[in-house]
């Protein structure tokens, strides 16, 4: 599994999940490398990986483990390869199904030390690796950016970190913040309030938020698909929202990182005309909950991801070289741009000087 890292250190640890498994999880062995080239790795950087001294880890239903930490030189916005042998029949019932990294699959046996993976299949999803962790210096910090497919960065070109949160690192590391990580806690299809695409962003909150380390920032960016499944024609009566649950929602959230110190930034949900699920009952529940967040006072600073991203002419769409067709999920442009309009100043930086054109 290919993972592409935030800020840089020299030392380095993994975790791995059996968040959702309904068996105990064995891990035969797992690996660390600088990546090279598709599935080929740096040689001389490839270190075991051990749990409490031990190649081997049992991990059971609902837990997690933490390997021991290893010597690394890790560069700001590198690729490493995380490689995990799963020696027992086991369904991958942790997993990040939108990686939009390429992940490769070996034939059977143990190959987490080898230079590559010959004859491997492919897919775009992470499996058990929940998080990659460096030693950082004591003026570190984390941001969280929590939300759906948005900010997981779905339709994004694969392989190239063109999620709005990946965008964010990279203005951070050229502004002066390369001690400022940025955590993609995204989930594709997610909701604030109902279970689905992973469990709702109450359940998750502790797990993707409280519990990551170094977190001094949290971006709350959900509620689209809570709206869209919402509102359908052929909607569950159990499925229905109001605005005012979905205000409900946030509060509880922003609530919960300031009792942590964490500051809160909201980002207001985008236009989604044209989208399968679009309905004017749910641009009514968009626009209400957009107006609360800008106004209401409840986030300690609010970036306006509709303004920068609506068509002038069309306020309920995206901008025309914005859309990548779905009319639900900006394209490459698009997630820059939002990346571009967070105020860096309020992570304590200054934007860094921009060439004149």
């Amino acid at each position: 599994m290919i993972a592409h890292s935030s800020i840089g250190g020299r030392r380095v640890r993994i975790e791995l999940s059996n968040t959702f498994g309904a068996m105990p999880l064995k891990i035969g062995s797992a690996h660390i490398a600088l990546r090279d080239k598709e599935s080929a790795i740096v040689p001389s950087s490839d270190r075991a990986l051990l749990f409490g001294g031990r190649t081997t880890s049992w991990i059971p239903p609902g837990g997690t483990v933490i390997s021991d930490p290893v010597n690394l030189d890790v560069p700001p916005a590198s690729d490493l390869a995380v490689s995990i042998f799963i020696p027992d029949n086991g369904a991958a019932d942790t997993m990040h199904a939108v990686g939009l990294h390429t992940t490769y699959i070996s034939q059977e046996g143990d190959t987490t030390g080898a230079p590559a993976m010959a004859d491997a299949s492919t897919t775009q999803s992470f499996y058990f690796l929940t998080n990659v962790d460096v030693a950082a210096p004591p003026d570190a910090a984390a941001i969280v950016t929590f939300g759906d497919s948005i900010t997981d960065g779905a339709v994004s070109t694969p392989n190239t970190d063109r999620s709005w949160p990946s965008f964010l690192a990279r203005r951070l590391a050229a502004s002066g913040g390369a001690n400022i990580a940025v955590l993609n806690q995204g989930i594709s299809g997610n909701r604030l309030l109902r279970d689905g695409a992973g469990v709702n962003a109450l359940a998750r909150f502790d797990r993707d938020v409280l519990a990551q380390p170094g977190v001094k920032w949290l971006m709350i960016l959900e509620g689209i698909n809570d709206i869209g499944l919402g509102s359908r024609a052929d909607a569950a009566a159990t499925d229905a929202v109001t605005s005012d649950d979905l205000i409900a929602a946030l509060k509880q959230l922003i609530e919960r990182a300031h009792e942590h110190g964490i500051k809160v930034i909201g980002g207001t949900l985008t236009p989604y005309e044209g989208a399968a699920y679009y309905s004017e009952s749910g641009e009514q529940i968009r626009m209400a909950v957009n107006q609360w967040i800008r106004s209401a006072g409840a986030f300690d600073a609010v970036v306006d991801f509709e303004a920068v991203t609506r068509d002038p002419q069309h306020p309920k769409q995206f901008r025309p070289g914005f859309n990548n067709g779905d009319h639900l999920h900006p394209n490459d442009a698009g997630y820059e741009a939002m990346a571009d309009a967070i105020d860096l100043s309020w992570f304590g930086l200054k934007p860094a000087a921009t060439a004149a054109k």
